[in-house]
């Protein structure tokens, strides 16, 4: 238990780090000369790092197990990564910080369902899943309007700093407490990488993938990055505003998560609970495009709105967890997960050109508005192939015997 609650603590840090960017917008500018442009390119090489490294850590889950892959990443990319960022002087360092970051945080939420799905039916699955992603959402809270009142507090070097101190300490408590679960047949050490191309015959798969790596895509793009030029350049809001805003969108996250847990057991059916949710969140978007200045107040509902239907991160797990075989689940999960954080790394780097080859002098909100709809049409185009894939119903929540 002490070890799951190490991961959980993990994965805390992983939700903030992908998000905090956003609150630090004006500082980083001011102080390092960031553009909107670095900053996209920072927050995109979080995500880049952060899914390359899934296809490594799926061969190391199933080879060593979860304890020796989260705590060593974790300590070197995670507590690397984030002093290095407290000692930037250079735009280019914080990219290569966020990079690492990503590293660092790539095994932590696949060794939790590693051991999920080792240890639970896949009935269980969903919401333990989504439950942890709504715990560690707690990330994003942190990254917001707190972030904002420690780093004008204290400045944002030494919060940094102290950052990497407690990835370091959290890295040791999982290599000192967590437990690799027991798996019949012992390590599955022989398939190596070409486990994937077995993965990739799974026609199951196929039509999951484009939703997987696009449903938390806007969520996590306005949330972690654009939240913040947008309230700037739109609203005129200031470093504490964006905190109050994200924060807000931060919590409608974490509610999301606990929202869509249970939701796959309660309408025994995945596919239609993720495809509402979905299309929810598509007419929430489309709006925003539509309407890119109305006042602070409706633009943080219309965030919360998106924070919430963008959740279904568990479930789609879930979903595609249905499919995989035993012996490729380490590899399976990170695969699911490549597609849903490389994804959101894709659209992180797309958004950036976009909004600048949109922008009007004089009208900041035409290159925003250009950016929502091109999350709009994204999302769209996967849920329209998602319509294809193949129904995973949860069976009874059990206690697996394994």
């Amino acid at each position: 238990m002490a070890g799951l609650a190490a991961l959980a603590i993990a994965y805390v840090l992983s939700q903030f780090y992908r998000s905090f960017l956003a609150v630090l917008t004006p500082v980083l500018g001011s102080e390092l000369g960031a553009t909107n442009t670095d900053l996209s390119l920072a927050s995109g090489a979080w995500f880049a790092s952060f899914s390359a490294m899934q296809f490594v850590v799926g061969v190391c889950l199933d080879k060593y197990g979860p304890k020796r892959t989260a705590a060593v990443l974790l300590a070197i990319g995670g507590g690397g990564g984030a002093l290095l960022f407290a000692f930037a002087t250079q735009p280019w360092m914080v990219i290569t910080a966020m990079a690492l970051i990503g590293v660092g945080c790539a095994p932590v939420l696949m060794a939790s369902v590693f051991i999920f799905a080792h240890t639970y039916s896949t009935a269980r699955l969903a919401i333990l899943t989504s439950w942890l992603v709504a715990f560690g959402s707690l990330g994003n809270v942190v990254g917001a309007s707190p972030l904002a009142s420690a780093a004008g507090a204290f400045g944002w070097r030494p919060v940094m700093m102290g950052l990497g101190v407690v990835t370091l300490l959290t890295a040791a408590s999982i290599m000192i407490f967590l437990r690799d679960p027991h798996r019949d047949g012992g390590q599955v050490a022989g398939v190596g990488f070409s486990g994937y191309l077995e993965l990739f015959k799974i026609r199951a798969l196929w039509a999951l993938f484009p939703l997987t790596a696009i449903n938390y895509a806007a969520a996590a793009g306005i949330r972690g990055l654009w939240a913040g030029p947008y309230l700037a350049d739109v609203y005129g809001a200031d470093a504490l505003m964006i905190g109050q805003v994200t924060l807000f969108m931060a919590l409608a996250m974490v509610a999301g998560g606990f929202i869509y847990g249970p939701l796959d057991t309660m309408f025994r059916t995945r596919k239609w609970v993720a495809m509402v949710g979905n299309s929810l969140s598509l007419a929430v978007i489309v709006y925003l495009a539509l309407n890119p200045v109305t006042s602070i107040a409706q633009t943080t509902i219309i965030f919360v709105l998106i924070g919430v239907t963008g959740a279904a991160y568990g479930l789609l797990m879930a979903h595609g967890r249905a499919f995989l075989p035993t012996h490729l689940t380490g590899r399976g999960v990170t695969l699911l997960n490549f597609f849903s954080i490389g994804g959101v790394g894709i659209m992180q780097f797309a958004t950036g050109p976009i909004v600048s080859a949109n922008a009007v002098e004089g009208q900041p909100e035409a290159g925003y508005a250009a950016l929502f709809a091109f999350y709009a049409a994204m999302l769209a185009i996967a849920l329209f192939i998602f319509l294809f894939v193949r129904d995973a119903k949860p069976e009874r929540a059990k206690l697996a015997t394994a």
